[in-house]
């Protein structure tokens, strides 16, 4: 038990869900606040800047209700987002929840392709977007085509009932980022966004204080911290970027608008860490950082709290579900783990025979079945595959782990991503983070390269810092860096130095792809 008075097992052993037989997440997150409450600060990456209080978001949120009934949308019906994160964009989200229809929102990042994959997949009825991305879908056949401009919501009346849905009527349908093959749909009932105790045993969310999420709005470490925090009464602070993430505007904006309570990723956190004096150029006002989407480093763990005295808190999870592990504000922090089981979530390390594995043995992180409210209805139009998945009395997540003598989790890759070199297992993970912390090193990552004596053998690929130039003295030198530190077996004994790494949207490493290329 620390300062707080808190201690896990307590927490842990006194933790209930309390699931409503009707719950309706517009109800809860939008039609339940103060109209006379502030929701969001909304600043465009240009520069102008809207203050939205909760009466207006309602308001909105009808007349999108309104517009989209008139469209023929109906309880069951896909409405398919495709915009950037506004006040009408949230306000379109709340409308298709108030129909009882299910949300699948897009990033404006998305490539055509993967956009046409999902429309031709989940057969929308409507596809919502704006006039700068409109001409990617003249000729798409299936939807109706919305553009969404400013005098459209306007038309429609400010008064809308709710539906009163089940909490097991779906809501949502998320996509699978695609690390391998043609992403699948995840459908999510109402009651999904009331697992998200992230942001009460994590964040610490309080009333009134502004917070700023940094995923997209198209998945679930998106649109997860956007409901969450709004649910406990935070102040949404959105900031509506052009392009790629740049670093120097993030922190910019999140030190003008006073952020105390953040949800970061950790690729974002990774290219912060270039800038070597972000204290005195963006000083903050943090309270609570947290990260999740993969594993944070250790060394970017001890960057930011060297910057902002602030520890990052590392939660996990999966589109099927998340959290299920978390590190928490009142217990201690190891670096690199991504801490405990979150209370509520039965949560196990496993062998394939779905036996729990020794201390500090490798296995796959599991879900107890149906054992909280975040549990999906199963893979869109794939009764098979949601049966494999889902049916069972585990969830399998297919990320290996081990756990300690005090119970933390800790990460060790995809349960395929293992390398197996002259009989050891090496997980990528833990040599990625030491390559971190060269001082030469932006990203790396390890994967299996064949080898005629050894089977394979561990290979890095290395993104170096900016100012640096690749070498054959400085890959030796990267070498005998991990060796030291690591292991004499578990060392990248091949090291090539590459611009950018392949990653899915959500900036996930795709290391798959490394290893096709290996092979």
């Amino acid at each position: 038990m620390n300062g707080s008075g808190r201690s896990y097992e307590v927490v842990r052993r006194g933790y209930r869900w309390q699931v409503p037989a009707t719950y309706n997440i517009a109800a809860d997150v939008c039609d339940a606040r103060d109209p006379g409450a502030l929701a969001m600060v909304h600043e465009h990456h240009e520069g102008a800047v809207r203050e939205v209080y909760w009466g207006e978001l309602q308001a909105l949120s009808s007349q999108a209700a309104n517009l989209l009934a008139g469209l023929g949308v109906g309880k069951g019906d896909r409405v398919a987002v495709v915009l950037p994160p506004t006040p009408e964009a949230a306000a379109l989200f709340f409308g298709t929840w108030k129909l009882g229809a299910i949300l699948l929102s897009m990033s404006v990042l998305y490539g055509d392709e993967g956009i046409a994959h999902r429309l031709r997949d989940s057969e929308p009825k409507v596809l919502v977007t704006d006039a700068a991305n409109a001409p990617r879908f003249e000729g798409v056949e299936g939807p109706r085509l919305v553009v969404l401009e400013p005098s459209l919501l306007a038309g429609e009346s400010d008064r809308a009932a709710t539906a009163a849905t089940s909490s097991e009527d779906p809501a949502q349908l998320y996509y699978t980022s695609g690390t391998t093959g043609l992403a699948k749909g995840i459908v999510h009932a109402h009651r999904y966004v009331l697992a998200h105790n992230e942001f009460e045993l994590c964040h610490e969310v309080e009333e009134g204080e502004r917070f700023h999420g940094m995923g997209e709005w198209a998945w679930a470490a998106g649109i997860a911290p956007l409901l969450g925090p709004w649910r406990l009464g935070a102040i949404q602070l959105v900031y509506q970027r052009e392009g790629g993430f740049d670093p120097h505007k993030q922190l910019d904006f999140l030190s003008r608008r006073e952020a105390s309570n953040v949800f970061a990723t950790p690729t974002a956190i990774r290219s912060m860490m270039a800038i070597s004096d972000a204290r005195e150029r963006y000083p903050q006002r943090f309270r609570v950082v947290c990260s999740a989407g993969e594993p944070l480093n250790p060394e970017a763990i001890r960057w930011f709290r060297d910057q902002y005295g602030v520890t990052v808190l590392d939660y996990y999870g999966l589109t099927e579900s998340y959290p299920l592990c978390g590190n928490f504000p009142w217990m201690e922090v190891r670096e690199g783990s991504m801490g405990k089981p979150m209370p509520g979530w039965d949560v196990a390390i496993l062998d394939e025979d779905e036996n729990p594995v020794a201390q500090g043995e490798r296995g796959e992180i599991c879900l107890r079945a149906r054992s909280n409210p975040h549990y999906p209805l199963g893979y869109w139009n794939q009764p098979e595959a949601s049966e494999e998945a889902f049916g069972g009395e585990w969830f399998h997540s297919k990320d290996a782990a081990s756990i300690d003598e005090d119970g933390y989790v800790w990460y060790e890759g995809r349960a395929d991503d293992v390398i197996i070199a002259a009989g050891y297992r090496i997980g990528p993970f833990e040599v990625e983070s030491i390559c971190l912390e060269h001082p030469a090193v932006a990203e790396a990552a390890a994967v299996a390269s064949p080898d005629e004596r050894r089977g394979s053998v561990v290979k890095a690929f290395v993104v170096l810092n900016e100012g640096q130039e690749p070498r054959e003295d400085l890959a030796e030198e990267l070498k005998a860096f991990v060796r030291e530190r690591l292991s004499a077996y578990a060392y990248p004994r091949r090291v090539e130095f590459v611009d950018s790494l392949p990653k899915t949207l959500t900036g996930k490493i795709r290391r798959i792809e490394l290893r096709e290329r290996e092979r």
